[in-house]
């Protein structure tokens, strides 16, 4: 594949995403982090680059304020309609760069599920900076969780291509490693089911900066931050890596 330009993540993003498999799975997970996370009543919450707030508003609508901030306009519209049409009063939906925001110490809870642009940026010193905003937003003893393709799996399993099957599509990835620079490419494309499976290629890649458990644990201690736990994805079992997701929950100190 080839890596699109430096600047893939400001552009690529349309509502067609609500179509995908994974997307399915937003109930369960979030049922999976406040079962780990025991926040207390009313906790505020920051969802980075939150897309179309799935994750945000079943979080608003569980008695949370949620702040969900994400760089494409056409989601966080989707996003604003959303809660209107659900009547939610303690949400609110900022069209934003994460490197833009200038919280500090507001938070009980920052999220970054589905990547949630972690690593996506022009290079470490950009990538970077997203750990700087979530560290500055979080209260003292404020927990984060980040959901991100284990580094380690990359290193052990790429180049590969995997398949999956939702409910209303079948979804094909392909994914390449530059384990020099540890950026992956990743290329998908969703095939709905009833249509008549087309020729195709995978000729680009969205450019990804993977990270492994020690490096975000460097990053986190610099930081003030302590990684606490890694699971495999949204299930119990610890984070290996022969496990290519991997969601950890850190706190700040």
């Amino acid at each position: 594949m080839k890596a699109k330009s430096s600047d893939w993540y400001k552009t690529i993003w349309t509502l067609d995403i609500k179509q995908q498999s994974w997307v399915e799975e937003t109930a369960a997970q979030v049922d999976f982090l406040l079962r780990h996370l025991h926040l207390p009543a009313g906790a505020k919450i920051l969802d980075l680059a939150c897309g179309f707030g799935r994750h945000a508003l079943l979080l608003a609508q569980r008695g949370y304020s949620v702040t969900g901030v994400d760089i494409t306009a056409a989601y966080i519209a989707d996003a604003r309609r959303s809660a209107a049409q659900l009547q939610l009063t303690n949400t609110e939906f900022l069209q934003s760069d994460i490197r833009d925001l200038h919280f500090f110490e507001e938070f009980d809870l920052v999220l970054n599920l589905a990547d949630g642009a972690i690593g996506y940026l022009e290079n470490d010193t950009e990538n970077e900076k997203i750990f700087d905003c979530i560290a500055a937003a979080l209260k003292p003893g404020g927990r984060h969780v980040m959901d991100i393709i284990n580094g380690d799996y990359a290193d052990r399993h790429f180049p590969m291509h995997n398949w999956e099957t939702g409910e209303n599509t079948l979804a094909l990835s392909a994914f390449e490693w530059d384990r020099t620079h540890r950026v992956m490419l990743f290329g998908g494309m969703e095939f709905p089911f009833g249509s008549v499976l087309p020729p195709f290629a995978i000729t680009e890649g969205d450019p990804t900066r993977l990270y492994t458990q020690a490096e975000i644990r460097a990053l986190w201690k610099f930081r003030g931050m302590r990684l606490d736990t890694a699971f495999a994805g949204f299930t119990d079992a610890p984070a290996s890596p022969d496990g290519m997701q991997m969601v950890l929950f850190s706190t700040k100190l």
